[in-house]
């Protein structure tokens, strides 16, 4: 329970981070590279540094993050790694920043229950 207490955190990060990402480059990250920490040099659009390594690698206590570009946005999906272990729900998210979840393995969708 608690790594999908943390996995709604992360989710929270990601929209802060989006936030921050928009006001500087006029967009949306699509990805979860462009909002973490660049290789080397300073950061830029492709690696802005608004979040950690681990979470830009896609992986954070136990939970497995995507984000995606859509029209207009963005879409951050969280899964566990696996499910049963590290969660029993997913979770889904966007611009709107309104965070859905789903009891069960399959990716959850806006369709989904909002988070209370």
């Amino acid at each position: 329970y608690t790594l999908e207490i943390s996995a709604t955190v992360s989710i929270r990060t990601i929209h802060i981070a989006q936030t921050q990402y928009q006001s500087q480059f006029n967009r949306y990250a699509t990805s979860l590279a462009e909002l973490g920490p660049p290789a080397s040099g300073s950061a830029n659009a492709s690696a802005a540094d608004l979040i950690g390594n681990d979470l830009a690698n896609g992986k954070k206590q136990g939970y497995i993050f995507t984000v995606t570009g859509s029209q207009g946005g963005y879409v951050v999906s969280a899964v566990p790694e696996t499910f049963n272990t590290t969660g029993s729900r997913t979770f889904y998210s966007d611009q709107t920043m309104t965070v859905h979840e789903h009891y069960g393995p399959e990716p959850a969708t806006p369709q989904d229950p909002e988070m209370k």
